[in-house]
């Protein structure tokens, strides 16, 4: 018998938000490839873009501000995502995804952070 596995859904990556009005917005992403859902974005200052946010550049986007909500295919053109962009709002640390350049636990806890900074908090849930 074979086993299916299934992408992280919302449900899997947040956990509490206080009023989706509110705490929600829709954003624009970079071209580029599939966003998964829960991948722990920044903000491109002169387009006001989404993209993963980096560990470094200085583009803006270094500096984590949102966490993507659905997965979001982006490989052929930019697209809309639906994001967490405040809170107060809790996020499952096990659910986020982060750019290939956040590689070890100090770029991870920086991004944590940076996102506690705007209201939204990571924390270890069932």
């Amino acid at each position: 018998m074979s086993v299916l596995t299934q992408p992280p859904s919302m449900g899997d990556v947040l956990k509490y938000e206080a009023n989706p009005n509110y705490t929600r917005e829709t954003v624009t992403l970079l071209q580029g490839f599939p966003y998964p859902a829960g991948a722990v974005l920044g903000k491109i200052t002169a387009s006001g873009k989404y993209k993963l946010a980096t560990s470094g550049g200085a583009d803006g986007a270094q500096t984590a501000s949102a966490v993507l909500l659905y997965a979001v295919d982006t490989t052929l053109a930019d697209a809309i995502g639906i994001v967490v962009a405040r809170g107060p709002a809790i996020v499952s640390r096990a659910a986020l995804a982060y750019d290939a350049t956040v590689d070890d636990a100090a770029k991870i806890t920086t991004k944590l952070g940076q996102l506690a900074s705007v209201g939204i908090i990571a924390r270890d849930s069932v």
